[in-house]
C-alpha cells in the first residue's frame, strides 16, 4: 500500500476488543519510536508501556478514554534535554515528541492494532501516580488494542477544509 491510501485508512480508533496485544508487535512499533527523527538527534523523549493491570487502572485515573486497552503508552517530551531553536528561544521537546508519537501511531496502524490519540489526560495526576513522570512534559496517551467488531471511523473522519485553507502556496 502506498503511504497516501495507508494515512488515509488509518483513523481514531475508539473501541477496542480485549484480545491480547502479542509483544512482537508491541516491540516493532516501539521500535518506530526510537527511528523517529528529533532535532540534533537530543532525543528528548520517553515512551513509557502501561500494561500490568495495576497500570492501566493508574491511567484510568487521568483519562476515561482508555477504552479498555491492553495496552496504554504513554509519550513526554523533557525540556532539558531538547534541542532550543536559538532566534526564539524555542524549546523543540514538544515537537520532538509529537513526532514521535506520530510514528507510534502509524506503526500501531500498520501492526493491524487500533488507537487514537488522547490529549484529553489530567497530566498531574498522571505524574501523581507515575512519579517517573513528573519531569516530563506529557504529550499524548494511545491506547492500543485490536480493533473491536463495530469499530469505525467517526463521522467527520473524512471531512477536510479546503485545501486552499490548509496549504500556502507562495
Amino acid at each position: 500500500m502506498d503511504f497516501l491510501t495507508f494515512a488515509k485508512d488509518r483513523y481514531s480508533c475508539r473501541a477496542l476488543s480485549d484480545r491480547p496485544v502479542e509483544p512482537e508487535k508491541l516491540e516493532r512499533i516501539l521500535a518506530a519510536a526510537l527511528a523517529a527523527p528529533t532535532a540534533c538527534n537530543n532525543q528528548p523523549f520517553r515512551v513509557w508501556v502501561l500494561q500490568s493491570p495495576d497500570a492501566l487502572e493508574k491511567a484510568s485515573h487521568a483519562t476515561r478514554f482508555t477504552f479498555g486497552a491492553p495496552v496504554i503508552l504513554a509519550v513526554g517530551g523533557l525540556p532539558s534535554e531538547a534541542w532550543v531553536r536559538p532566534f526564539d528561544g524555542r524549546n523543540f521537546a514538544g515537537v520532538d515528541a509529537a513526532i514521535v508519537a506520530t510514528h507510534l501511531m502509524l506503526a500501531t496502524h500498520a501492526e493491524g492494532l487500533g488507537t487514537t490519540w488522547i490529549g484529553y489526560f489530567d497530566a498531574g495526576q498522571l505524574k501523581a501516580d507515575f512519579p517517573e513522570m513528573a519531569p516530563y512534559d506529557m504529550i499524548a496517551l494511545f491506547p492500543i488494542g485490536y480493533p473491536a467488531p463495530d469499530a469505525a471511523p467517526a463521522k467527520g473522519h473524512f471531512a477536510c477544509r479546503p485545501e486552499s485553507q490548509l496549504i500556502g502556496r507562495l
